[in-house]
């Protein structure tokens, strides 16, 4: 079940679209959906999860929990639609665009995708391009 969630003055625009899109992004890396939730939200709002949780001082633009077991994907992943905001602009990309980026990277992680290394980085941003087109797709 993919749920959304907001903690801000954000909503997202056709929930079913978006819950269409990401089940495709899971079922073409050959997971299926558990629990997901979105949980849309600022930057003081992702600020403190990250200083709570992860005791990271730093603005970010998304943390994800992972609850995944084997190939059922599962997670809580949280977005600052500020940082989202601020991204699209420093990047001169439509909020959307950068709004799935950020989606997808989640999924991703969840996954077992990681963006720590300069390897797993280019994979990343590789596997998030792929997916963010795939909105577009209608099925």
């Amino acid at each position: 079940m993919i749920e959304f969630h907001f903690k801000s003055d954000f909503i997202l625009a056709d929930k079913t679209k978006y819950s269409d899109w990401i089940t495709r992004i899971f079922e073409s890396e050959f997971f299926v959906g558990g629990q997901i939730d979105y949980i849309f939200c600022t930057d003081d709002y992702l600020l403190e999860l990250n200083q709570q949780y992860l005791h990271h001082d730093t603005l970010t633009d998304i943390i994800t929990f992972d609850y995944t077991k084997g190939k059922t994907i599962s997670g809580d992943i949280f977005i600052s639609t500020d940082r989202v905001k601020e991204n699209a602009d420093a990047f001169g990309v439509a909020f959307e665009n950068e709004l799935h980026r950020v989606m997808s990277h989640g999924l991703l992680h969840l996954m077992g995708y990681g963006d720590k290394t300069v390897e797993e980085k280019a994979e990343m941003r590789r596997k998030e391009e792929e997916k963010i087109k795939m909105f577009h797709v209608e099925q």
